[in-house]
């Protein structure tokens, strides 16, 4: 089987997880005029891959992918412990618990998923994004790196996608920006493969005020 269809699968966003609901404040951004053109879009966007997914989020889901991928359930555990306490806005932590809960159905109902990954996902009461999107990865043959590059894609796809959505950007405009993104989406990966998991960390308090801020916001589309 062609290994390429696995990854698309995990980075598409027909993907029932529900991905499309989110803004991670982007939608504020633009609500309170940080985010106003795509020069300002290109901006946060690369400010959020280098110096907040690169240090935390993706060297995270990465120890994520690697733990399931080796057996290390003790170290997944911990994984998972980390992730869950590390959601510093109520908007976040339902944003990773929903579709967390979302992948969680979806692999439930999949028959590539095995005995020990399987039992390990029953024993969550509140599994979350990265735990699943690794059970994911691990059920499908896919390389904690690939899981990474996908992860990363669907974030980036995301965030565009919100951008045409709020900003207004035209389909044209979101491609171009894509072109002057994907430098630093491959420079996240790289950065992110390259922390050690004892040591990744960041504080993005931009992030966490408007996440903060777009729970209180009177009219959005979005649920993040």
């Amino acid at each position: 089987m062609n290994p390429a269809w696995a990854l698309l699968r995990l980075a598409s966003p027909q993907l029932p997880i529900g991905g499309y609901s989110y803004s991670q404040g982007l939608e504020m951004a633009v609500d309170n005029g940080q985010v106003k053109n795509p020069d300002d879009a290109r901006r946060w966007i690369g400010d959020q891959l280098l110096l907040n997914l690169a240090r935390f989020e993706a060297p995270l889901l990465l120890a994520h992918c690697t733990a399931a991928s080796t057996d290390d359930w003790e170290a997944l555990q911990q994984h998972c412990e980390e992730h869950r306490t590390s959601r510093e806005t109520r908007e976040l932590y339902q944003e990773s618990r929903q579709m967390g809960y979302s992948l969680q159905q979806l692999l439930a109902g999949l028959p590539e998923l095995d005995a020990a990954a399987r039992g390990f996902l029953e024993q969550r009461p509140e599994p979350h994004l990265a735990l699943g999107w690794a059970l994911a990865a691990r059920a499908w043959h896919i390389t904690p790196q690939d899981a990474l590059a996908a992860w990363l894609w669907s974030w980036l796809e995301n965030q565009l996608a919100v951008l045409m959505k709020t900003l207004p950007l035209g389909q044209q405009a979101a491609q171009r920006l894509t072109s002057e993104l994907l430098p630093l989406l491959q420079q996240a990966q790289h950065n992110a493969s390259n922390v050690h998991p004892d040591h990744c960390g960041s504080a993005a308090f931009g992030l966490s005020l408007a996440c903060m801020a777009h729970e209180r916001q009177y009219s959005r589309l979005f649920r993040s």
